[in-house]
């Protein structure tokens, strides 16, 4: 956190995306990432430095860790803009190459949106009747990971 606000600081933003995947899909995913990140920011005119490294290794894969930093246009519209292209970008590109979104940091708000590709329909069914059991009041963040089941 305290090397995301001084370079905040200094101008720059930085964010990481973390996945796993089977051993075949690592170097695929890692380009992968790296590529959605420099095109999803060359739209707005600027580039991207990425790097990535694996941070968990496993018999069947690993963890595929990338980090991302980029200038800030100084503009809070124009920087949230670049940052959810970015965000967006490389989330659809972990669902494209079979990594998980919710691999050890959880999925979050950033990543529901891509939960279900990874889960399917009765994954998230699942969760959903998995909630209303052990949560009947909705006291666990309702509705923020899966929302109620369509009428």
């Amino acid at each position: 956190m305290y090397l995301r606000n001084a370079l905040w600081q200094k101008g720059y933003a930085i964010d990481t995306v973390e996945t796993a995947c089977d051993w075949s899909r690592v170097t695929p995913m890692m380009h992968a990432l790296e590529n959605a990140a420099t095109h999803a920011l060359a739209q707005s005119g600027e580039k991207v430095h990425t790097y990535t490294h694996l941070s968990h290794i496993y018999a069947q894969g690993a963890s595929v860790y990338t980090t991302f930093a980029f200038r800030l246009a100084g503009d809070y519209a124009q920087d949230l803009a670049r940052w959810r292209s970015l965000k967006a970008a490389v989330s659809q590109a972990i669902v494209a190459h079979g990594g998980t979104i919710s691999h050890q940091h959880g999925v979050g708000l950033d990543h529901a949106p891509y939960l279900e590709a990874e889960k399917g329909r009765l994954g998230i069914s699942a969760m959903r009747s998995l909630f209303r059991h052990f949560d009947p009041d909705g006291m666990l963040n309702p509705g923020k990971l899966v929302g109620p089941a369509a009428p």
